[in-house]
């Protein structure tokens, strides 16, 4: 069975694509292998549907929307999603967020990372373990991580470190190994292939797709990734959206995926 992964929305518009195609920072995949129709992340706004209309991908019928996490460029064309789709996240998704400056001891708020969208008029599943979706694919659950890394603050009374523990992933069991899709990375991309090899019992990776959240990575950081691919030995590895220029040139077997580009994985 074929998986079908087709590029709604990414930082990049492939090169030939139809120039009508609107490359945002952002991510919105359209995942679907002949029976099940998943939506992973919807981008910042509504250019995922308008991308998905000049492609001419219906986004009707959908067995479910998946939002990797709760950052804007990741849940922001929730808006535009048809009343009562079934959106399968961890709970704390709706967590407003802020990027913070910190120096000698003091903080401060310099951006907004979430939306303030209306959960309400949808089917809400919300997870923090492993969910089977369908006989192929799963939601990952909440991703243990024992030093996990602060990504700003969380909004409320007192201010708390973001650790991004809403950050799931979609996996899909096919015949030749995990397909494993991420929207950022935040956990760390060995810690996320670790944590699904363990859930599912299967080793072998086939392909890793996504945002790998190694932009700004350090050398040591990117030399750890590069040997634990060359350890996993994963077919396809596509880092788009916040993977990085620089991350490219340490991980060079990498391809990157683009807005407008449908793969088909056999």
């Amino acid at each position: 069975m074929a998986l079908t992964l087709s590029v709604l929305l990414e930082n990049r518009r492939a090169p030939g694509a139809d120039p009508a195609l609107i490359a945002r920072a952002g991510l919105s995949l359209l995942l679907q292998d002949g029976e099940t129709r998943i939506l992973f992340d919807t981008g910042p706004d509504a250019s995922f549907q308008h991308n998905a209309q000049r492609m001419g991908i219906s986004l009707a019928n959908l067995t479910a929307v998946v939002l990797s996490h709760g950052h804007y460029d990741h849940c922001g064309g929730v808006p535009w999603l048809a009343d009562n789709t079934r959106i399968i996240c961890h709970p704390q998704v709706g967590r407003e967020r802020f990027a913070v400056a910190r120096l000698a001891g003091f903080s401060r708020r310099i951006k907004t990372l979430s939306r303030a969208n209306d959960y309400s008029r949808h089917q809400m599943d919300y997870r923090t373990e492993p969910l089977h979706i369908s006989e192929r694919f799963m939601w990952s659950g909440e991703i243990h991580v024992d030093n996990p890394r602060a990504y700003g603050a969380l909004g409320g009374a007192a201010e708390e470190i973001d650790y991004v523990i809403d950050e799931g992933v979609i996996i899909y069991k096919s015949d030749r190994g995990l397909v494993i899709v991420t929207g950022c990375g935040h956990r760390g991309i060995i810690n996320i292939v670790r944590h699904c090899q363990k859930i599912t019992g299967i080793k072998r990776i086939h392909a890793l797709i996504g945002g790998f959240h190694l932009r700004s990575a350090s050398p040591r950081t990117l030399l750890q990734v590069r040997q634990f691919l060359k350890q996993e030995k994963p077919e396809l590895v596509m880092g788009c959206h916040c993977t990085g220029d620089w991350a490219r040139l340490w991980l060079p077997k990498m391809v990157s995926p683009a807005t407008g580009d449908v793969i088909v994985l056999e």
